[in-house]
């Protein structure tokens, strides 16, 4: 297949039929997001968000783009700039992957660290700080542009319906970050079938489920506040996922399928597997692996 620019290819990732042991003979079938060109699932989000922003007439071309992340957005958000020939500036908490960091800077942004301590809070008012100083700058904010939930309505929702070719849905299992990936892949399989359980996947350490916020290893979701997208899409149930069983499925992926996912995938696995032993016997369970376990090397993700 030739094609012209590597942004082409955001989209249309494999769906894999899990082949480990489940319960009951049950399936899992897992998006593998990681053959994003950028290495993730918010490749979609980057695109998405400033091509909405494009639309709506937010952009120009002197505009600089400014988002807060924890890595894998400012990574979309920079391939989705570069094509546009838009300079890019993204805030991270200084905790998070040094890998995901140096793929942002090779994309020609520019990054600017906040204390960890501060979390995402921290950097999303660095990123208001910034933007009130410089001239024609644009936050496309993911966690609370509308774009992010409607990404994944528009795009990685109907390729689920397409590649299960008439597969019934008896559970959908995914992590939540910003929340939009779940709130907009959930909305879209109600809509498909009422009856499909939604479960929202988060780390300890994470708040949906009530409990003190707190560091967690596991990278990607966790919330320090719940996501706006959440008051459109209710989850019919949360599971909180330690560390240790994160870990311990990204282990097993490795060793028993292949697969080199990242941590958050690691989570949604293993409640996946939570949800499974509750389920009758050949009922499908759908997830999503964000990312890849490649630019967690550093942070040790294989170690026992």
């Amino acid at each position: 297949m030739l094609i012209h620019n590597i942004q082409s290819t955001i989209g249309n990732t494999p769906l894999i039929d899990l082949p480990i042991p489940i319960t009951n003979g049950n399936h899992i079938f897992a998006k593998l997001e990681m053959f994003n060109p950028g290495g993730s699932i918010k490749d979609r989000l980057g695109e998405y968000m400033l091509q909405d922003a494009d639309n709506r007439g937010l952009l120009t071309d002197q505009s600089t783009i400014i988002e807060p992340t924890a890595g894998n957005t400012g990574i979309g958000v920079a391939l989705a700039a570069q094509a546009r020939h838009l300079p890019v500036i993204l805030v991270v908490p200084a905790k998070f992957s040094q890998e995901k960091q140096t793929l942002m800077q090779a994309l020609g942004a520019k990054i600017i660290n906040t204390p960890s301590d501060d979390g995402i809070r921290g950097a999303i008012a660095k990123a208001v700080e910034l933007a009130q100083s410089i001239p024609d700058s644009f936050i496309p904010m993911q966690f609370n542009n509308p774009a992010n939930p409607e990404t994944y309505y528009r795009t990685l929702a109907p390729e689920l319906i397409r590649d299960l070719d008439g597969r019934k849905v008896a559970a959908f299992v995914a992590g939540a970050g910003s929340g939009g990936t779940f709130a907009g892949i959930a909305r879209f399989l109600k809509e498909q079938d009422p009856t499909t359980t939604t479960v929202v996947v988060e780390p300890e350490g994470s708040i949906l489920n009530g409990g003190p916020a707190h560091a967690h290893r596991t990278e990607g979701i966790g919330v320090e506040f719940i996501p706006p997208f959440f008051k459109e899409v209710q989850a019919d149930r949360t599971l909180t996922i330690t560390d240790d069983d994160a870990f311990t499925q990204v282990r097993n992926l490795a060793a028993d399928a292949g697969i080199f996912a990242g941590s958050s995938s690691g989570a949604a696995l293993a409640a996946s597997l939570k949800v499974a032993a509750t389920l009758p016997a050949g009922s499908n369970i759908v997830t999503v692996f964000p990312d890849s376990s490649e630019r967690y090397l550093s942070e040790s993700i294989y170690d026992l």
